[in-house]
């Protein structure tokens, strides 16, 4: 898999006339480490080291928001949402499993900016995040709790591709420990309260966390998990560049923004509160 991305990201990189440059010079590093057989996955780790392939800014405060229904709710809410290099659309896990790859593909073409895909994955993390960049994803997620080599797999996928790699951390009671058997860090960590942990007595987003991780690793935090504007206060003090707030339909007993509200100035009021 790793193999055929670097050879489509050099097919492209000579197209638009750019083997010449860093980015050709790093992809051919890349293509000769994969050709080498014996010993190649930790060359090729090597030669992605170098940070900034997420193109997220640590000096921002990000706004997330989710969307987890279906696309003829996206189509109606979105294009009231302002355009701001702060803003991070999600296709969320729900509305993938309705609307697969075609749902990316639809809220590109509304969306100029940073999308997520929340894929979750747990397994072949590598392929999937090569199909939500197909679809016209910037980032996407996998489980914390997924095999190492998964992890690995998919970071490797993401720097290749250039897309923000996020590993969502819920479920897991130590994400320090996991990141530290990684051969390479992700760019985000998301300290993630699950949707059916949101009404239970004590849950709470883990942002003891960190302090933790940031003093060894230099990667964004994002919070997830009932978050209102409460909670965003709590989780930029908190030391987190990402918060990600759900759009939630009528009836659903989740923390957000209600879908059938002005989506689009409580958008506004989230990034004024994150600033």
């Amino acid at each position: 898999m790793l193999r055929h991305m670097i050879r489509k990201r050099l097919e492209k990189a000579q197209r638009d006339g750019r083997l010449q440059g860093p980015e050709g010079e790093r992809l051919l590093e890349l293509q000769n480490a994969l050709q080498q057989g014996v010993g190649a996955p930790s060359l090729v780790y090597q030669s992605m080291v170098s940070p900034g392939h997420s193109r997220l800014d640590s000096s921002y405060h990000y706004l997330q928001l989710a969307f987890n229904e279906d696309v003829r709710q996206m189509r109606r809410v979105l294009p009231s949402i302002v355009r701001n290099e702060r803003i991070l659309i999600e296709a969320g896990t729900p509305y993938l499993k309705r609307e697969g790859m075609a749902g990316i593909r639809a809220i590109r073409s509304i969306w100029p900016g940073h999308i997520v895909a929340d894929l979750k994955a747990s397994d072949g993390g590598a392929e999937e995040a090569q199909m939500a960049l197909e679809a016209g994803a910037t980032a996407s997620t996998v489980l914390g709790n997924s095999p190492i080599e998964t992890l690995d797999r998919f970071i490797a996928a993401c720097r290749v591709s250039e897309m923000a790699s996020m590993i969502d951390m819920l479920g897991v009671p130590d994400p320090l420990r996991v990141v530290m058997q990684l051969k390479l860090p992700p760019d985000v960590i998301v300290l993630h309260r699950g949707r059916d942990e949101e009404n239970t007595r004590g849950k709470v987003i883990q942002y003891r966390h960190v302090t933790r991780l940031r003093s060894k690793f230099d990667m964004l935090i994002s919070a997830a998990g009932g978050v209102d504007l409460r909670e965003a206060r709590s989780a930029v003090f908190n030391g987190a560049s990402i918060v990600v707030v759900n759009v939630v339909s009528p009836g659903k007993p989740w923390q957000g923004i209600p879908a059938n509200g002005d989506v689009g100035a409580m958008a506004r009021s989230f990034l004024e509160e994150i600033e």
